[in-house]
């Protein structure tokens, strides 16, 4: 399904007076089958959500290429609808100035969907809310709340590929496992794919099929999550120790 080949990324160094570039992603490969759920781990500043923003074609490598079924991300037509993303920082993915309704009801107008109340109350009810949000505005939502509205806005177009960034990672760790819990059953129930990105190596422990351990840009190690007691990279092992079993 997702087909990433030697893919460089550098940014431009700050400073007037420089010309240098920092790489980000240093000849990064891997794929993804259908159905799967991929976990990218690392530590802040390994290049996860840069990835994530190659994927979502928001930017673009310096070299290498990235396929989703076959056709470049960089064409908006293919990507659009097929991928879709929930981020960490839910505040800034709904506008504050809509309503929840709105807020659901704009990737399916886009798209041409239908998007009458029934449809947004169904959505609103798989992620655990139910119609009585679809008049609220975002600051009447808990961060749990918020975030279950992004997802509920995500999966509105039906997409084949959902980018989780860091998408559980601000909020409280109770409402963490409520949100792992919807998102694997969101994942059967629309047979989605996930590309999971994170530096919490239990959450990737708990819904994950298989991992790939990030360090400095660079692939340290990928190993299926059953076989994650068995890295071979010191970095790896380091990093897998933390894991607690949720």
């Amino acid at each position: 399904m997702l087909n990433v080949k030697n893919i460089e990324k550098t940014y431009k160094c700050s400073g007037l007076f420089t010309n240098k570039r920092q790489p980000i992603l240093q000849d990064v490969s891997f794929s993804m089958d259908e159905f799967e759920c991929l976990g990218i781990i690392g530590e802040s500043g390994s290049g996860k959500s840069t990835l994530g923003r190659l994927i979502l074609g928001i930017e673009k490598p310096d070299s290498g290429e990235i396929l989703f079924e076959g056709q470049s991300v960089q064409k908006a037509k293919h990507r659009r609808g097929n991928i879709s993303a929930v981020f960490q920082d839910y505040t800034s993915s709904i506008n504050p100035n809509e309503t929840i309704r709105t807020a659901i009801k704009e990737p399916m107008v886009e798209l041409g969907l239908p998007c009458d109340d029934s449809i947004i109350e169904s959505l609103l009810i798989q992620v655990g809310l139910d119609g009585t949000f679809m008049d609220k505005y975002p600051h009447e939502l808990s961060g749990g709340q918020a975030q279950r509205v992004c997802i509920a806005r995500t999966i509105s177009t039906n997409p084949k590929f959902l980018i989780l960034d860091e998408a559980i990672s601000s909020l409280d760790v109770s409402v963490q496992l409520r949100i792992l819990k919807l998102l694997k059953d969101l994942r059967e129930k629309y047979k989605m794919s996930y590309l999971f990105i994170t530096h919490d190596i239990q959450a990737a422990a708990y819904i994950c099929d298989r991992l790939i351990i990030f360090n400095e840009g660079r692939i340290v190690e990928q190993l299926p999550i059953k076989q994650i007691g068995q890295a071979k990279k010191e970095y790896s092992k380091q990093l897998l120790n933390a894991i607690i079993t949720v």
